[in-house]
């Protein structure tokens, strides 16, 4: 079973937990970076101005990816983690399920929250996808390799 482990991350806390993924699946680790990377100013959900507020606002927006593209073909599994913005998935994940074909895949959410759980992030998500979307699990940046171990363990993958 091919494992990659796709995240976006905005302030750097999914990236650690990333990493803490793929060490634990062997996955390979791909970030997903928005073509305009956001400012501070940007996240500031605060703000109703801010650009991420006027994204969450939008179902129908999709921020742009930036980098280079992976191929998603060679893998069964994808664990793809993101920061909860305003109870869902920031719509740039949205961009990347619209954008790869994960037909016949897996993908198991992970994400990280100052607070928030999951919201309704799992059924927005399968609607843009015709992978089979796993249950998430939101943790902590600094997740310990072990819980991470436990929870991967326990996935019916």
């Amino acid at each position: 079973m091919k494992t990659l482990v796709a995240y976006f991350s905005a302030s750097g806390q999914t990236k650690v937990l990333a990493k803490t993924v793929a060490e634990v699946t062997g996955g390979d680790l791909y970030e997903i970076t928005p073509a305009v990377p956001y400012t501070k100013a940007d996240l500031n959900w605060n703000d109703k101005s801010s650009r991420t507020t006027k994204e969450m606002n939008d179902p129908a927006c999709r921020p742009a990816i930036g980098g280079s593209p992976v191929d998603v073909s060679g893998y069964d599994v994808i664990f793809l983690g993101f920061p909860i913005w305003w109870y869902q998935a920031p719509r740039i994940i949205e961009t990347f399920l619209q954008d790869n074909d994960l037909t016949g895949k897996k993908v198991v959410p992970f994400v990280t929250s100052g607070g928030s759980g999951l919201g309704d992030t799992i059924n927005i998500l399968q609607k843009e996808t015709k992978a089979e979307i796993l249950p998430g699990k939101r943790m902590s940046s600094r997740e310990s390799k072990a819980s991470v171990e436990t929870w991967v363990k326990g996935l019916a993958l």
